[in-house]
């Protein structure tokens, strides 16, 4: 049966989805690679149990709704849910959801993305042919948004990649001898480590782990909520002892990504062995076929969201990093903080390079999802266009 969308009671739909949509962002970080969820129950203007999935393994969205309404003694049957996504249909960590909703005779379900996980879409179906109306809603952007980073690792296997970086107001992230801390004032910096503490990963290159030194770990937030793996692009295994990064190794997940024939000729291995015993791990990617020693980050994105799980990765490098991603059409959504500093120098870095664009319909074209001030800068977020 086809997916339908209705545009009727749209101010409804819209109020009590983003209602569901900001209950499910708490969950940021707990619940992948499961997808961020969340569920408002309603009758007649009132709102009888909101839910949402609170961590990994544990109950989703709509049965925490259903258990909020039974602790405060509501009865849901013939009320309308509302969620972020199409109720599941599958046996997984937790049995279906649409169990849940049939067992407590709702009137209605509302929801603002359709899954498209193969063993839990169909949720749609099952409901109708329970007697339940069901419907698809554009009404929330806020809710549609939430799921598109488990939708995109569904759809392609590869985790959903935002880039973040701070520039000046002329477009520069470093000046031409390389310094750049910091062009982004403190409440800025605050915003990046609270944006890594709920990312799976974040990818570096071995430029910026030289120039900089960075930890590229969440601190100072008020819950770290899980293991963020660091990832250092380094194709010659060039990286030395004395980086941040390699002494501790011991202590956050670390992996070098290698080019994999060298990985696997024995050349490096005494180098290898001697970063494993700081805690260093290790992934061999191929080259192109026609590159001169540029890796295959596809194949490292689909090894990363495959072997380690990652659906969320941030990436904190320079411009050659970023121009490849952006090149091979990687990026997803990109975090940017604008400075009030303009350095007006031809010379300094961009944010991204390596890419020819001679016509302005070569560029990867973004839109712009929020604008939000923070201290005197301002932070951009930009999602990708994809039809």
């Amino acid at each position: 049966m086809s997916v339908e969308t209705y545009p009727a009671s749209r101010v409804h739909d819209r109020r009590y989805l983003d209602m569901a949509a900001r209950v499910a962002m708490r969950a940021a970080g707990d619940v992948e690679p499961n997808p961020m969820v969340g569920a408002v129950i309603v009758r007649g203007g009132e709102i009888l149990g909101i839910g949402h999935h609170q961590r990994f393994g544990g109950l989703h969205a709509e049965r925490e709704a259903l258990a909020d309404c039974a602790r405060k003694g509501n009865d849901p049957a013939g009320a309308t849910v509302y969620c972020t996504l199409e109720p599941c249909v599958h046996h997984g960590k937790q049995p279906p959801c649409t169990d849940a909703l049939i067992g407590a005779k709702v009137g209605a379900v509302v929801f603002a993305r359709s899954d498209p996980a193969e063993v839990s879409a169909g949720g749609i179906d099952v409901l109708r042919n329970a007697g339940i109306e069901a419907r698809l809603s554009d009404a929330s952007v806020m809710a549609a948004r939430l799921s598109d980073p488990f939708i995109y690792r569904v759809q392609t296997g590869l985790p959903w990649v935002v880039a973040k970086w701070a520039q000046t107001i002329d477009g520069r992230i470093a000046t031409r001898t390389g310094e750049s801390q910091w062009i982004s004032g403190p409440m800025s910096r605050r915003r990046v480590h609270r944006l890594r503490a709920r990312m799976d990963a974040i990818l570096t290159g071995l430029g910026t782990v030289m120039a900089d030194d960075p930890m590229l770990t969440a601190r100072g937030v008020r819950r770290l909520r899980r293991p963020c793996r660091r990832i250092v692009l380094d194709r010659d295994l060039d990286i030395t002892d004395d980086r941040a990064i390699v002494r501790t190794a011991g202590d956050t997940p670390t992996s070098i990504v290698v080019n994999k024939d060298l990985l696997t000729s024995g050349i490096i291995e005494t180098r290898r062995e001697q970063l494993e015993q700081f805690g260093c791990e290790f992934i061999g990617v191929p080259e192109h076929l026609d590159s001169a020693g540029r890796l295959r980050l596809d194949m490292l994105l689909e090894a990363l969201a495959g072997e380690y799980g990652v659906t969320n990765l941030m990436v904190e490098a320079g411009p050659g990093l970023l121009g490849s991603l952006f090149e091979a059409d990687l990026i997803c959504e990109a975090v940017v903080y604008v400075a009030p500093l303009l350095l007006g120098d031809a010379e300094a870095m961009a944010a991204a390079s390596g890419r020819i664009a001679e016509r302005l319909s070569e560029g990867r074209r973004f839109e712009l999802c929020r604008v939000k001030r923070v201290g005197q800068d301002v932070e951009l977020t930009y999602r990708r266009e994809r039809g």
